[in-house]
């Protein structure tokens, strides 16, 4: 155990030494609602709704067109509106699939556009009694050879037109309306809500930080660390999304009461939480029968060598090495969903803290000159994330371990087999990570 300790060490001196306490968990606060700009008002209504109510409304247009077309085929409008009209017959006429049109412009634009409703049942209602009004007069009635073209083209036309709109409003409208309800909300979750993680006021001392500096001053990112610093703007820059998705990280945490479980695997828990501006994340929480500091040996300080025993990551290269704090990688995943997901490349900025009572490894998807886009891979793109490990105050041999992945695998991948896909390779990842440091485990006690 001595030498392990002794590794430690130095592997940690990697790191700046502690030189500052935060002196309130406000100004901590304060400093991670930043990157988060004020939300805009919401529309009265939003434009994935507009744009369902303009299709309703070509619906009508374009079925009345066709009707008006077909009245000119025959011996004149007046007198095919008044054999379609006042004439009226079940088996010649087609004045009823005009009638339906006009019917399904009235109910949904009222219920959509007037009232607002957020729910399906209405155009159900005028989808099943179009549905069926058409399949009897086609099936049982209507005499196609007096008919000519017609007699096929409008209430074929009818027919797709008013699935097309259940499509729509059930795929796109609901759920894009539910997603944005979600993003409003969030924010009021995220910065008001109470903390699991962490207690509502932290005492003076309660953790280490880097000393700190007025926000947004010049000195800042100069004097984080007493040995290496970021010296030019794009240093600085890579600095600074390291701090942003610290800051989201935390935030996180903090609203561990909202997230949603997704899947469980004995100990092993993933859950996921809507973030503000960056979508879903994933967050795998489990718990580790072994110091935090060889989790945090093994996952944070050298994540080049992941790959050698993580079968999720095919390589992983440590780019540049900005300041104490912060580095850029670049990370190639393996292929998942047994290879229907092809494997992705990313480049990503971490930014590494180590606290009185946890380890934090934070970060986030930016571009390196060493690494453009290639076509063997697509690039994909990492929102806030990180990785933390938390020690157990009462059994130093034991931790926690939690994973925060939020990410864009871009390509034409369906939204649930990506969900399905993150899940298992959290899982996976976790599997990997135990046979790892039970043989590190083993080795050392040898």
């Amino acid at each position: 155990m001595t030498s392990q300790g002794g590794r430690m060490d130095g592997l940690e001196q990697s790191l700046p030494a502690i030189a500052g306490i935060n002196n309130t968990y406000g100004q901590c606060q304060t400093s991670m609602a930043a990157p988060y700009p004020a939300l805009e008002e919401r529309k009265p209504i939003s434009h994935v709704r507009r744009t369902f109510c303009l299709f309703v409304t070509f619906d009508l247009l374009f079925v009345s067109l066709l009707w008006i077309i077909e009245l000119n085929t025959k011996d004149g409008i007046e007198k095919s509106l008044k054999d379609e009209i006042v004439c009226y017959d079940f088996r010649t006429s087609f004045f009823d699939i005009f009638f339906l049109a006009v019917f399904r412009f009235l109910v949904l634009l009222l219920c959509y556009a007037v009232l607002r409703l957020r729910h399906w049942w209405a155009i159900a209602v005028t989808t099943l009694i179009t549905s069926g009004f058409l399949i009897v007069k086609v099936i049982l009635l209507i005499q196609f050879q007096t008919r000519g073209a017609f007699g096929y083209v409008l209430p074929i036309v009818s027919f797709i037109l008013v699935w097309l709109e259940t499509w729509f409003l059930d795929f796109k409208v609901l759920i894009q309306e539910a997603e944005d309800e979600r993003l409003f909300q969030a924010p009021q979750t995220v910065f008001g809500g109470p903390s699991l993680l962490y207690p509502s006021a932290v005492s003076e001392g309660q953790f280490y930080s880097p000393p700190e500096s007025l926000a947004g001053s010049e000195d800042e990112l100069e004097e984080e660390g007493a040995g290496r610093v970021a010296a030019t703007p794009q240093e600085k820059e890579y600095v600074r999304q390291g701090r942003e998705a610290m800051g989201v990280l935390e935030q996180i945490l903090r609203q561990e009461e909202y997230w949603k479980l997704e899947k469980e695997d004995g100990t092993d828990a993933v859950y996921s939480f809507e973030i503000p501006y960056h979508g879903k994340s994933f967050i795998l929480k489990a718990f580790l029968e072994c110091a935090a500091e060889l989790v945090y040996q093994e996952v944070i300080l050298q994540p080049e060598k992941m790959a050698m025993w993580n079968r999720t990551i095919a390589a992983c290269q440590v780019l540049q090495r900005v300041d104490d704090n912060t580095l850029v990688t670049y990370d190639v995943s393996a292929g998942a969903a047994g290879g229907v997901i092809s494997a992705r490349d990313f480049v990503n900025v971490r930014r590494i803290e180590r606290r009185k009572e946890m380890y934090v490894s934070s970060g986030m998807s930016t571009v390196h000159d060493s690494r453009p886009p290639v076509k063997k891979y697509i690039r994909g793109e990492n929102g806030p994330g990180g990785f933390v490990v938390m020690k157990s105050v009462r059994n130093p041999s034991v931790c926690t371990f939690i994973w925060i992945l939020n990410t864009d695998l871009k390509g034409r991948l369906p939204r649930y087999l990506i969900h399905q896909s993150l899940s298992a390779t959290m899982l996976e990842f976790m599997s990997h990570l135990r046979q790892r440091v039970r043989g590190m485990g083993e080795t050392v006690h040898q």
